[in-house]
């Protein structure tokens, strides 16, 4: 579940191992790239991390990173 924190959407998601985790974030990039919409995430080992803010509006929570929340929800 997304929670929405220092406006921003945040996400923690956790994989089998490294491979699966780069492996997502190679298909959230791609899908982040078509919206022209990139977060802010770490990886370290089967963990990624993902924070959403639109830097264009002022960096709050707009509908572009709940369209991107729901994209990468998708990817799962």
């Amino acid at each position: 579940m997304w929670t929405a924190q220092n406006n921003q959407l945040y996400k923690k998601f956790e994989f089998k191992n490294f491979s699966a985790a780069f492996g997502f974030m190679t298909r959230v990039a791609i899908e982040a790239e078509k919206m022209n919409h990139h977060p802010l995430w770490t990886n370290v080992y089967n963990k990624v991390e993902i924070w959403l803010n639109t830097h264009d509006a002022g960096d709050i929570v707009t509908e572009k990173d709940h369209q991107l929340a729901k994209k990468i929800d998708a990817l799962l």
